[in-house]
């Protein structure tokens, strides 16, 4: 599978640098300062791209198991063990902004998974999930 980009609006990208960079552990890459930067989210490219103010229309939530959950949003599927290290790192930071806490999705259906929403320092929410089965990723 290739990687996917996605560029993003943010307000800040001093607060940006370090949410991605340190407390998601990414890896950053090319960056035009005052304007953009790259970072390396398992394997895929993200393009931090600085706003005054994020856009006026983000919707507020959509349903899915019994949970709202943040419309819209990105994330990547991990694997369960980097899922699992990945709740431990955002655990110890008190700065993270949980916007769902790791849970068990869809438990003993098609597509069970865990999952997890948090928020960057601009609002954006982010997902990310694990599959016991990677088969049942695209279930239905």
């Amino acid at each position: 599978m290739r990687p996917f980009h996605l560029a993003f609006p943010v307000t800040d990208l001093a607060a940006t640098r370090r949410f991605y960079g340190e407390v998601l552990g990414c890896k950053i890459g090319r960056e035009s300062p005052g304007h953009w930067v790259d970072f390396d989210l398992f394997g895929h490219q993200l393009s931090a791209h600085l706003r005054a103010e994020m856009p006026a229309d983000r919707v507020a939530g959509g349903a899915v198991d019994g949970d709202v959950v943040p419309i819209p949003h990105f994330g990547v599927i991990l694997a369960m063990g980097e899922f699992l290290a990945l709740v431990k790192r955002l655990d110890a930071d008190p700065s993270t902004r949980w916007g769902l806490k790791p849970k068990l999705r869809f438990e003993g259906e098609s597509g069970e998974q865990r999952t997890m929403f948090i928020y960057d320092p601009s609002g954006n929410a982010l997902e990310f999930k694990a599959f016991a089965d990677d088969l049942q990723i695209f279930a239905v």
